[in-house]
């Protein structure tokens, strides 16, 4: 039988990925003492608040379909949301609600891409962005990002890359998996890029309520020089701990969200009521629940970089944001993939391969710091006995 060429496309894209993740689970499931520590679950619930509105929002019958773009309350709350923070006026007809931030960038990269066009990103990259791009038939041309530049994206990296048939720059501010933030300066000189080639610029913000103190979030939806060719995704999914409702978002020019919205009826028509006025109530204002996160993560960081930079080679980048932090492990001599499997079947500790993130992760893995303290001390504990180890055998 024959298949679509999507499915070709995506093939390798998908769960393969998670692999040591599923193990990790099975593992935990048959009673090992596995500390999980692959995804970014928030460690925290839900918000009581947003889960008594969802509750008031379905006995009150918000049962019933929504339209394409979203419920009226939560596009007038997400016009107020980003009015204040770009300090235009934003309107809501300039956004799109879709279940989750994933859901979006793959609506957003299907309206702005097609068969033989490329697509600039950045390498360390999120799992699943590789499959994003590709199911459009676009290419993702991958831009270093640099442990000496704190995996910040650097124009000048981009430059390099762009050809006749770029179309996208594709950016993740804060970043997933390194934490690192872009600067007012890199929006800056990324943006003239844009501007000069004539590309759209993707901006995946889904960390932005998890800065940690010191840093400071941009996004290139605030200037008013990129407006016009910015598109930018969200979800309430990390910021206010709700990733199992699927409630995401993206926001962009008006023209830009109207030929949008053909795409999103086609893929799903509306998301639904009640989680539409949980998001809205959720979204009018700042998170209960980020700067909390944002603060134990900053501290399970330090930890981390407290116990495990500089023994036995390892090496800590220091996360500006987010759920996550990345480990060097090439002193040991093992790949990624090998060292985090490896470290499952022997300490018993979970983390994702840095070649799940592409190429310059390679020797590298990524730890969440989404767990207690306590637990996070001890898989530390674990890794440093285990790095020992490898040491001991390559000597």
């Amino acid at each position: 039988m024959k298949y679509a060429a999507i499915t070709e496309r995506l093939a390798g894209l998908g769960g393969a990925k998670w692999e040591v993740h599923a193990r990790a689970k099975s593992l935990q499931a048959k009673g090992a003492p596995v500390i999980q520590l692959t995804i970014g679950e928030p460690d925290v619930a839900t918000p009581p608040a947003l889960i008594a509105e969802a509750k008031r929002a379905m006995d009150a019958g918000r049962l019933g379909y929504s339209n394409g773009r979203g419920e009226p309350a939560l596009l007038a709350a997400l016009a107020k949301r980003y009015s204040k923070r770009t300090g235009r006026s934003i309107g809501p007809d300039q956004f799109c609600c879709l279940p989750g931030t994933q859901t979006s960038l793959y609506a957003v990269l299907l309206t702005l891409t097609g068969p033989g066009d490329e697509v600039l990103v950045g390498d360390p990259l999120y799992a699943t962005y590789e499959g994003l791009i590709a199911a459009s038939g676009a290419e993702a041309v991958k831009v270093p990002l640099r442990p000496e530049h704190g995996f910040r994206m650097q124009a000048a990296d981009v430059a390099a890359r762009i050809t006749p048939r770029t179309r996208v720059l594709f950016l993740n501010t804060p970043h997933n998996p390194t934490g690192a933030v872009l600067t007012a300066h890199d929006i800056t000189a990324l943006g003239a890029l844009a501007i000069q080639h004539d590309l759209w610029i993707v901006s995946d913000e889904v960390y932005e309520e998890l800065v940690f103190a010191g840093a400071h979030f941009v996004s290139p939806f605030d200037d008013p020089a990129l407006a016009d060719r910015t598109v930018v995704t969200a979800s309430i999914s990390k910021s206010h701990a709700a990733p199992g409702f699927r409630s995401g978002w993206c926001a962009g020019p008006a023209e830009f969200t109207a030929r949008l919205l053909p795409v999103a009826e086609t893929m799903l028509f509306g998301n639904q009521p009640f989680i539409a006025d949980m998001t809205a109530l959720g979204i009018s204002a700042p998170s209960e629940v980020a700067q909390g996160m944002a603060t134990r993560f900053a501290r399970r960081a330090a930890l981390i970089h407290a116990k495990l930079h500089g023994d036995n080679g390892l090496r800590v980048h220091r996360p500006e944001a987010g759920m996550f932090t990345v480990l060097d492990i090439n002193a040991t001599g093992l790949s990624g993939e090998a060292f985090a499997n490896r470290l499952l079947d022997e300490e018993h500790v979970a983390v994702m391969p840095g070649e799940s993130f592409g190429a310059a992760l390679a020797g590298w893995v990524r730890i969440s710091l989404t767990l207690d303290d306590a637990l996070i001390e001890e898989a530390c504990n674990r890794i440093a006995r285990f790095a020992a180890h490898c040491m001991e055998k390559a000597a």
